[in-house]
């Protein structure tokens, strides 16, 4: 097949965000599918960002970085209009792909609809959407999007391209759900969570070692991790509070944050506050995905942190996943259908966000319990290994372009139809 991937926020090797596009696409690569993947300027995707327009390849994907920057420090305001502007750019460069088989578009945001509705109309050929947040219903709850207009015509798109697509991927049980409630019929709809890659992040725990040996005495603690956003929907502050509670019980524990976003300053300002800073608590800037394995061999947990709001009950967090591939336990602090996962399997902790000193006192109590740790730690490893591996991931996500290329015959691209091979 002839992939055309849309995805605004691409993310290479190189860069410090979540690699899903890039993991599935090179993985399709390496089945003999041909992918071209057009994103933007993504501050952490590890590609130029300087707002020219480039073609780049990455392990065998042809990627096209057209000149939209986006940023997490931009205001609603610069962030729409950023998605506006791509959603034209993708328009334009989508007439440049010579006639995929398929158009896969990936939010966030809503808008990659846009461009992949009109792709595939172009091209003729079908158009899978993948859902990777409930768009607008996330920014809506957050309190982000206000305006009634502007809720209307997200809502309006959500609708359209819910109904033009042939078929839709849901990171989530709940996201599958809202999906249903839209009116999407269920064989229309197929679940595939964010993955674990246990290749990259499966390491030797010497690697672990040798990277708390460069931090002297302060590599002899228990660490509990955090790599990921400091976005609104994260709320750090709780996981700063959290510490305070923490260091009351054990002040050896420590809190070790890598990452950036709008909201990293005001977490760091209320850590010198209440006299947590470079004490319990360090903040550092975020670390290629390359590199991330040496940091979570380090860690005693992982954690993933976000406000427990109804819509963020549904999600997939990337770091969520990558526990589960470095074989290590997983702190949380809301409910859904990963907090059902890991009280069914053991794999971590879930955290009340109402009670502090109750999930401080939980948290202190497993970092201070080696079978715990052990118990654990198996339990997220078997995860990565077989319900969340991404290779398996990928064999669904492939066959679910298949049929949709299959399914849509003989009015399919024009390429399947002539006969071209794949």
């Amino acid at each position: 097949m002839k992939v055309l991937y849309l995805h605004q926020h691409f993310v290479a090797p190189s860069g410090t965000s979540g690699g899903r596009s890039y993991e599935f696409g090179r993985r399709l690569v390496a089945k003999g599918h041909r992918v071209t993947l057009i994103t933007g300027a993504y501050e952490h995707s590890g590609l130029d960002s300087t707002g020219r327009r480039s073609v780049v390849e990455v392990d065998r994907i042809e990627v096209r970085v057209l000149g939209v920057p986006y940023s997490q420090r931009m205001s609603p305001l610069q962030r729409l209009h950023s998605f506006a502007r791509f959603l034209l750019a993708a328009c334009r460069e989508a007439l440049r792909v010579e006639s995929p088989d398929v158009v896969f578009a990936t939010s966030t945001p809503l808008t990659i609809a846009i461009p992949g509705m009109w792709a595939a109309r172009w091209h003729r050929c079908p158009f899978v959407f993948e859902v990777r947040d409930l768009w607008p219903a996330a920014p809506i709850e957050l309190g982000v999007l206000k305006n009634p207009f502007l809720i209307r015509l997200a809502r309006g798109l959500e609708r359209l391209a819910y109904r033009r697509a042939v078929h839709i991927v849901a990171l989530s049980p709940g996201m599958e759900e809202g999906i249903l409630a839209a009116g999407v019929p269920a064989e229309k709809v197929t679940v595939i969570p964010n993955a674990s890659d246990v290749e990259l992040f499966r390491v030797d725990p010497e690697v672990g070692l040798a990277f708390r040996a460069r931090h002297g005495e302060f590599g002899q603690r228990p660490w509990v991790v955090y790599a990921g956003a400091f976005g609104r929907v994260n709320g750090m502050e709780w996981a700063v509070r959290l510490a305070a509670s923490v260091a009351e019980l054990d002040a050896a524990i420590a809190f070790v944050f890598f990452g950036a976003g709008g909201e990293k300053g005001r977490a760091e300002s209320l850590a010198r506050e209440l006299g947590l800073l470079r004490r319990t608590v360090f903040f550092h800037e975020p670390i290629p995905r390359a590199e991330l394995p040496r940091l979570l061999s380090a860690a005693t947990v992982l954690s993933s942190f976000a406000q427990d709001l109804p819509v963020m009950r549904t999600n997939s967090a990337n770091k969520f996943f990558d526990a589960f591939a470095a074989g290590k336990p997983v702190v949380i602090n809301y409910r859904g259908w990963q907090a059902d996962l890991l009280e069914r399997t053991g794999a971590g902790l879930v955290l009340d966000q109402e009670d502090i000193p109750g999930s401080a006192q939980r948290l202190v109590a497993a970092l201070n319990d080696p079978e715990w740790l052990k118990r654990a730690a198996a339990a997220s490893a078997r995860l990565g290994d077989t319900e969340f591996n991404r290779d398996r991931l990928t064999a669904e996500l492939e066959g679910v372009l298949r049929r949709a290329v299959e399914d849509s015959k003989p009015a399919a691209c024009s390429s399947a139809a002539s006969g071209t091979p794949s």
